[in-house]
């Protein structure tokens, strides 16, 4: 990030704080080295952090002495987090406190312990980290995708999102409907695409209809089946997925929550480095054949994804999967309703005119909270009370949108950070609905 782009975000900032922003410039900021009112930002940070962020920000601030700051940010229960505390706090003298932060870390996760902290305390044999000695495991027990298989489904069940449904349609569906006219005309079936949006919105459920409608086999990878605490073993089972998909095929990889496998690497450690590399090589290295696989993946935050995920040939194709309009909210209350018990006297259409901004997800936690409703008042009355409006209207006093302080951020990115248009779809989002 260059210092215009880190001063457009503080002016948003300025506008419109939150969190998520205030994460995004302090990393900025340790980065360009620009820290002036580094501390106010520090106090907009929601805590706990991420992993992604912790050790960067953790880092930074303790090589520019703000040693206050990374106490309070730094989370001990953390090994790796733990040692930059210890740091921290023997540099304000709190000597036996450090060692008793440090040993707790080490005893948890020795690979994260420092030779300097190691000598300053008389560390040696037992406290240093064993050798391990690991049997390389066989390459077709790591990449068993049989237990990353989910069912598909069909955009059918997909209520809503009709403009997203078309645009998957026709850029990726028909692709491995007529593979041959594309091989015509020297067209690779499959690629990548990114869908982003506030959580709750559908981007899981859009991808399994994806490769329903592809008759293709769907895995669904979450970051924790790949991570490893061991050097190299990450990218061993990525490697592992890649290569067993491409014997698969036609399939559907589908990345959860992408940033915590791609994220940018001037925030991140070597290991989190080496496998970002990794991810890149299987996507589009020369001498894989990715033809055939398709690679989905979802991210909450696409502004914490490496720029190199996003250029062609990777997931050059975003699609912004936003909160669902006044018919598609009527439409997924009525669809959560079709196995309840109803007298069918609530009007969806007026309920979706009293939920603007719920995603799907709070839709169906304000039909769960109406049948709580419905249920408390069948005890009550000692027989079957079906769900009327009087419940939905209880349980919409307790509901709040989830989408707000997404849509809040996205807004600040896509006005002053906005390259190349990536986050037109988001404006014209806002401008449409007074945002």
């Amino acid at each position: 990030m260059d210092a215009k782009t880190l001063s457009n975000l503080e002016t948003a900032f300025k506008a419109a704080p939150s969190s998520e922003l205030a994460k995004v410039i302090v990393l900025a900021q340790l980065e360009l080295g620009a820290t002036e009112g580094l501390l106010d930002y520090l106090g907009h940070l929601e805590l706990p952090l991420e992993q992604v962020d912790a050790l960067p920000i953790g880092q930074g601030l303790l090589e520019r002495g703000h040693h206050q700051a990374v106490i309070d940010l730094m989370d001990r229960e953390v090994p790796a987090q733990a040692v930059l505390l210890a740091r921290s706090l023997l540099a304000l003298g709190k000597d036996q406190e450090a060692k008793d932060v440090y040993a707790a870390a080490v005893e948890q996760a020795p690979a994260v312990q420092s030779e300097e902290l190691n000598v300053r305390w008389g560390y040696h044999g037992g406290a240093r980290p064993r050798l391990r000695v690991v049997e390389r495991p066989d390459e077709d027990a790591v990449a068993d995708l049989t237990k990353y298989r989910q069912e598909t489904t069909s955009f059918d069940d997909v209520v809503g999102l009709t403009h997203i449904k078309k645009q998957i349609s026709k850029k990726i569906i028909l692709p491995f409907q007529k593979p041959s006219l594309y091989q015509r005309f020297r067209k690779k079936v499959g690629g990548g695409v990114l869908l982003f949006g506030p959580p709750g919105c559908g981007k899981t459920l859009l991808a399994r209809a994806t490769a329903g409608e592809c008759n293709a086999e769907f895995y669904s990878i979450m970051a924790s089946d790949v991570l490893n605490l061991y050097i190299g073993e990450s990218e061993e089972n990525l490697h592992g997925i890649f290569e067993k998909a491409r014997e698969s095929v036609p399939c559907v990889l589908f990345f959860d929550e992408l940033e915590a496998l791609a994220g940018k690497r001037e925030h991140s450690r070597n290991a989190n480095m080496n496998l970002v590399s990794q991810f890149l090589a299987e996507m589009d290295g020369f001498a894989q054949n990715n033809s055939g696989v398709l690679v989905l993946a979802s991210t909450n935050v696409p502004w914490s994804i490496d720029g190199a995920f996003l250029r062609p040939g990777r997931f050059d194709r975003m699609l912004f999967v936003p909160p669902p309009d006044e018919v598609a909210r009527a439409a997924i209350l009525a669809h959560h309703m079709r196995e309840r018990p109803s007298d069918g006297a609530t009007n969806y259409k007026l309920l979706a005119t009293k939920t603007r901004g719920f995603s799907g997800a709070d839709l169906y936690n304000l039909v769960e909270m109406a049948a709580d409703e419905a249920i408390e008042e069948s005890i009550e009355a000692n027989r079957e009370i079906e769900i009327q409006p009087s419940h939905f209207y209880h349980a919409i006093q307790d509901c709040r949108p989830t989408t707000t302080e997404w849509l809040t951020t996205a807004k600040n990115y896509a006005r002053y950070a906005n390259d190349g248009g990536r986050y037109n779809d988001v404006l014209s989002f806002l401008k449409a609905h007074g945002k």
